[in-house]
């Protein structure tokens, strides 16, 4: 049977947050850095084809692809652990601490910026032949992105900032929905379709994804985008970040974990609706 039951499902995300908790520091920064790179590339392809057909719905329908692999083979994102691993300290599992959800948080921070910016180098060689030219158009539309989506959210102040944090929310709570769903399903196939349509949403209705962003703003600041490092950080990445927190721990997360791993009693028979009841048989 390929479908797992939702009750059984999030106690597979607690066990997944409890494994990602206590991994090593070296296996935690090279699969984050790995989980990076390839979002990166991702999200390259996924700006190439939006030019060249000169359609975002097709770039937004094969971006998944990287998501997609960088999954299926272990490697893990800020969105990912910042819906998993607090599950595991919330749910008591001995040794996870607050200290130790931190730690992981910020090991992958860090290896998935590492990633993502070797890419932006690769791309901005690449679209430039080395920086000895003026950017192709792909080059071109990604100097844009970084400016629309920094300057941008500037020019309207406070209104701007709440907009970039609420994109942050939806983002990780598709993301995460996504990241989520493929424990659903223990075929290849299912994951791969479970995962394939959050990450849809979240990509093409624009909304802001911190480690997408460690790769379009860096190679936006590489490529002639007229913004600044401190526009970066302050009005995109770090209310990103945050954002991205929200979304995926409030939404995801702590939603699933209390209705199925912390059910309420039933109103019927006063026990959790996940657990099966004997049924009374008369023998006449």
């Amino acid at each position: 049977m390929t479908y797992v039951r939702p009750a059984d499902l999030v106690r597979k995300m607690i066990d997944a947050g409890e494994a990602k908790a206590f991994m090593s520091t070296r296996d935690t920064v090279i699969r984050a850095f790995m989980a990076g790179a390839i979002l990166a590339l991702s999200a390259a392809f996924a700006v190439t084809v939006t030019v060249q057909t000169g359609n975002a719905l097709v770039g937004a329908l094969l971006f998944p692809v990287g998501f997609c692999v960088l999954y299926l083979l272990g490697f893990d994102l800020l969105t990912g652990v910042f819906t998993l691993v607090p599950l595991a300290w919330i749910d008591k599992r001995p040794g996870v601490r607050l200290r130790t959800v931190l730690r992981n948080w910020s090991l992958v921070f860090v290896g998935n910026f590492a990633g993502a910016l070797l890419v932006a180098l690769m791309i901005g060689v690449i679209v430039t032949f080395g920086f000895s030219v003026e950017p192709n158009e792909v080059g071109q539309r990604l100097g844009e992105i970084g400016e629309s989506r920094t300057v941008g959210y500037a020019e309207h102040g406070a209104a701007g900032m709440l907009t970039l944090f609420i994109r942050g929310v939806l983002c990780n709570w598709m993301v995460s929905t996504g990241v989520v769903a493929a424990m659903i399903s223990t075929s290849v196939s299912g994951k791969v379709i479970a995962m394939w349509m959050p990450i849809i949403v979240f990509f093409y209705m624009g909304f802001e994804h911190s480690i997408v962003n460690m790769f379009l703003f860096p190679s936006g600041l590489m490529l002639g985008g007229d913004f600044s490092l401190g526009d970066y950080l302050i009005w995109n990445e770090i209310p990103t970040v945050v954002g991205n927190l929200v979304g995926g721990l409030l939404f995801v997360g702590l939603t699933l974990y209390a209705t199925h791993a912390r059910t309420g009693l039933s109103r019927r028979n006063g026990v959790s609706p996940d657990v099966e009841v004997p049924v009374k048989t008369t023998v006449g």
